[in-house]
């Protein structure tokens, strides 16, 4: 399906440039308010949540004031974690819920994210319907059916308590030194509390956010940081977040990077060994690793396209509750309805506890394939488009290759750029290939 505006995980782009623009955010709330509340039989409500990005306060301003022109009560909810948004809009049996939050890009990018009132991104045919009012005029409400606008206080703790409560009953982290890099994002103040409570000897960095500096060096996608801090704190082991929180990644003791494949092995091998684990969905960037280390255990693993709700849709589609990306999205179906960083890294924090081995010990159990990946930026965002010379470089790798790994181009769904990801057995020779591709693909169609 064609959208103009929706991509892979909502709106996103750079701030102040269209659509991301205090003029278009205020008719996205009108229209979204519209029609995620058609239905609604009593109050409409729709909880509004950001990550610390400076332009978040100007969105949240503008999404306020399109709901409540659409007759909808806002809840605001500060600056909170994605998958918090997701578990309290069920909580409040709100109608939706919406996040003004750019995931793991830089400050001056921001997005608008939704979910429906069962917790769970839109899919294509609503995201259509919102996309097809913004077409028409804004209408405001008579003055006696506007909403109403208000504070929730206690959100942070409502949802601190809700991840305690994903572990068994008297189970703790007792003993484990744990360093956080909490990305100067939405988990800045929520993910110390969760694992200080559970007992944990916890450190934090990238917990001093000022609006400019959310994923600026640190987090999930800059895991250097959090290597040195495990290793000067002789720590068992750090977690890292993206700055909306739906993303997770860890180091080993060493400083020693653990994907979220690797976590996924974990927490699949875990629930194997304790009542069994039904399925597990990744995508096509996931690590063949993962699917063979799987298919040893005899769990069954599906690829989807690139995209947690892809992976979600199989989930549900399997009745298997476990799910993510290479990225570090994980996905326990059975606790939250979207990836949930903090939940995904206690999930694997029981299997260290109850196993007794260390990190690096329960990584081991998988070996990851050679993968690299090349971002190259395009001349436009969009689809990749047909070119001779980047279909014959993909032949000729895959040529070499002869059977021993595969070749895979992917557009990003939130920036202007194509995933060039090439992955074999021999770390030099995906390397080099990864490399070949990458620079006929910068030269067809890349930024000049």
């Amino acid at each position: 399906m064609s959208r103009n505006y929706f991509g892979t995980d909502g709106i996103r782009g750079r701030v102040g440039d269209h659509p991301i623009t205090v003029d278009f955010v205020l008719k996205l709330g009108w229209a979204a308010g519209k029609v995620l509340t058609r239905h609604a039989t009593g109050k409409k409500r729709v909880l509004i949540g950001k990550d610390t990005r400076v332009s978040g306060y100007m969105f949240e301003s503008a999404l306020e004031a399109g709901l409540i022109a659409a007759g909808v009560n806002v809840f605001m909810l500060g600056p909170m974690p994605t998958p918090a948004i997701a578990y309290l809009t069920r909580a409040f049996r709100a109608n939706a819920g919406i996040v003004i939050s750019a995931s793991h890009n830089a400050f001056e990018d921001n997005g608008i994210k939704f979910f429906g009132g069962d917790g769970y991104k839109l899919n294509d045919e609503i995201e259509a319907e919102i996309e097809a009012l913004l077409d028409q005029p804004l209408v405001t409400n008579d003055s006696s059916q506007l909403g109403k606008a208000q504070r929730v206080s206690d959100a942070g703790g409502r949802y601190i308590e809700f991840c305690k409560g994903t572990l068994p009953a008297g189970f703790g982290l007792s003993g484990l030194k744990i360093v956080l890099d909490c990305a100067n994002g939405a988990t800045y103040d929520v993910a110390p509390k969760v694992f200080r409570e559970l007992g944990a000897e916890v450190q934090v960095i990238g917990n001093r956010p000022d609006g400019m500096n959310i994923n600026h060096g640190c987090g999930s996608t800059h895991l250097q940081p959090l290597s040195s801090a495990v290793q000067e704190q002789s720590a068992d082991l750090g977690i890292a977040f993206d700055g909306d929180g739906d993303r997770v990644m860890f180091v080993d003791a060493a400083g020693t990077t653990i994907d979220g494949d690797q976590l996924l092995f974990i927490i699949a091998r875990h629930r194997h060994q304790n009542g069994g684990c039904s399925g597990v969905a990744g995508t096509l960037m996931s690590n063949l690793g993962l699917e063979l280390a799987l298919e040893e255990l005899g769990i069954p693993f599906q690829r989807t396209k690139v995209g947690d709700r892809y992976v979600v849709e199989a989930m549900r589609d399997n009745g298997w509750t476990l799910g993510g990306e290479s990225s570090g999205h994980v996905l326990c179906a059975e606790l939250n309805t979207t990836g949930d960083g903090i939940v995904a890294a206690l999930q694997v924090l029981r299997a260290v506890v109850d196993s007794g081995a260390s990190l690096a010990e329960l990584a081991g159990g998988m070996a990851l394939l050679p993968q690299t990946m090349i971002n190259v930026r395009l001349a436009a965002k969009g689809a990749l488009p047909a070119n001779a010379a980047i279909d014959a470089a993909v032949v000729a790798a895959e040529t070499q290759l002869a059977g021993r790994g595969r070749v895979l181009l992917r557009p990003s769904g939130t920036e202007p750029l194509v995933r060039v990801m090439v992955e074999g057995q021999q770390a030099d020779e995906v390397a080099a290939l990864a490399e070949q591709i990458a620079a006929v693909v910068k030269t067809e169609v890349g930024e000049k």
